[in-house]
């Protein structure tokens, strides 16, 4: 059976990066990417709605190996999707990719100090089974066979076309069309600017009103630093600005959301015409950063309603009609198209089964260690961005940390790696610590984390950076064990991810298992980390 050192999960913007990480930083490793789809690219491939773009400014969504040398902070989604590519493509990491592999169950053996991976090919439905030393999750933490779409009434009574914005077809007409869009996060204040530019109207119908902020889609302060450093020096410079500027805004929203809600919301009201009523349409009931804060280059949205090309209605559906929607109030909105930009739906781990030594790991009952591993689970990782940041910042400083406890594992002759929390502590929060809807549909699904570092998610790059970067791998929590060859070490204390009396017992040590000889063509020639 063929044994990979590492085998990475999922080929998007945190897949590419980790891949990258093993390449450079440990040599000595046989790894493979496994993607499910036939792309790379993961959301940016995915999502095809018309004006996709970047949530996020581009100096900190690009990674730290290769900065982002674009004009726009902002970026449109075809060109973050090359951006991916050319990165994989230029290192060799395509040619470790293997498209349709859609892994179902991991089983962990501390005996033989590996994982037992089982895969479905979605291209020709054969099952495929190997092993590998690591498991380094990259799947994001949503769904992609689906978005989530509450049960509207009468929707087999609409005349029109229903669309959800993760299913976008290819040649969907929305020239000179009457639209309702149904949501007020991210996915809808993009669709509706770009939808109005061609549209003969677009309605937004949110429920409730969502914080959003205006930014230039060029940055001026990255053009000054750009122009006054060499290359080498503006992309970090760059990234540590806006990681540091994103930073101190959330902070500050945390520490004062009274006055931060007040900023953001007379932000709004001067890119408004006069007498706008604000108060129902942009003054969100929450407070700052209880959910995202949502982003629009050059105020395309504010500007949209302005020209008269896009309404705001502040209501909930009642229904949905032959000529449209009718809302709790008893107004009707008439379409031609819908959409329901109404969330994702998440999934921990892509949907992973695993299993320790036969017992079944219920993520939902652990707690997350540093936020990128599960107490009780062996040798298994996963890239989880910030929710409050770039995702990338996050997942380059967990790809870092992987990278180095495999070279410990290496150097000291040791097989496995495992969080083992204290007995005293307890589960406090769900994982994302956000209000959205989309995450409360789905918090029982992800570990928690508890009171203190290294259980606790502190949402933040700088405290991240120290913790992650600047301290090193041996530390309590993380326990290191399995020499080859030896027997049995003491049980450690059960935890309650894993059913059962105890968890699985370390064994012995010995270098991360590596078996050249039995791996394809592919993964020999990049594969071994040496381009």
């Amino acid at each position: 059976m063929e044994h990979l050192d590492v085998l990475i999960v999922g080929a998007g913007l945190s897949g590419i990066g980790a891949a990258h990480a093993i390449q450079q930083n440990c040599p000595w490793a046989t790894f493979a990417v496994f993607e499910a789809r036939d792309a790379i690219g993961g959301t940016w491939d995915l999502f095809r709605y018309p004006g996709v773009r970047s949530d996020s400014d581009m100096f900190t969504l690009g990674y730290s190996f290769r900065p982002w040398t674009g004009d726009k902070a902002i970026a449109d989604g075809g060109s973050i999707l090359r951006y991916i590519r050319d990165t994989a493509r230029e290192s060799g990491i395509d040619r470790a990719i293997r498209f349709h592999h859609r892994i179902v169950r991991a089983d962990w053996s501390s005996a033989d100090a590996r994982w037992h991976v089982v895969a479905e090919r979605s291209d020709c439905g054969e099952t495929v089974e190997l092993t590998c030393g690591f498991l380094f999750s990259c799947t994001g933490y949503y769904r992609y066979d689906h978005g989530y779409v509450p049960g509207f009434a009468g929707t087999d009574r609409f005349t029109g076309t229903i669309v959800h914005p993760q299913a976008w077809p290819e040649h969907l007409e929305t020239a000179g069309r009457r639209i309702v869009v149904i949501g007020s996060g991210a996915t809808a204040i993009t669709l509706v600017p770009t939808l109005a530019r061609t549209a003969a109207h677009v309605t937004m119908l949110q429920r409730s009103p969502t914080y959003i902020v205006s930014l230039p889609s060029r940055d001026p302060i990255a053009d000054a630093v750009r122009r006054a450093l060499p290359a080498r020096l503006s992309g970090p410079v760059l990234r540590w600005i806006r990681a540091l500027t994103t930073q101190g805004s959330f902070t500050f929203s945390r520490r004062c959301p009274s006055a931060a809600k007040r900023i953001l919301t007379k932000q709004v009201a001067t890119m408004l015409p006069v007498g706008y009523d604000v108060a129902t349409h942009f003054t969100p009931r929450y407070d700052p950063w209880d959910q995202r804060l949502c982003l629009v280059p050059d105020g395309d949205l504010f500007a949209a309603i302005s020209d008269g090309a896009v309404s705001v209605v502040t209501d909930q559906v009642d229904t949905f009609t032959e000529r449209g929607v009718r809302t709790r109030s008893g107004a009707e909105l008439t379409a031609d198209i819908v959409v329901t930009a109404t969330g994702l739906d998440l999934l921990f781990l892509g949907g992973i089964a695993l299993t320790v030594d036969g017992r079944p790991v219920d993520p939902g009952s652990t707690l997350t260690y540093k936020g990128m591993m599960l107490d009780g689970v062996p040798n298994l990782a996963t890239a989880i961005g910030y929710t409050n940041a770039s995702w990338t910042l996050k997942c380059d400083l967990i790809c870092d940390q992987v990278c180095r406890i495999l070279n410990h594992l290496r150097s000291a002759g040791l097989r496995q790696c495992v969080p083992v929390a204290p007995a005293a502590t307890s589960p406090a929060e769900p994982l994302l610590g956000l209000t959205s809807g989309y995450v409360q549909r789905s918090a029982g699904r992800f570990p928690k984390q508890g009171a203190r570092f290294p259980w606790r998610v502190h949402q933040s790059y700088l405290r991240d950076y120290l913790t992650l970067k600047l301290r090193g791998v041996v530390e309590p929590g993380l326990h290191y064990s399995n020499r080859a060859g030896e027997g049995s070490c003491a049980e450690m204390p059960p935890t309650s991810g894993l059913p059962g009396p105890a968890r699985p017992s370390p064994i012995g040590a010995g270098p991360l298992d590596h078996h050249a000889g039995t791996l394809g063509d592919t993964t020999l020639a990049v594969g071994a980390g040496r381009g």
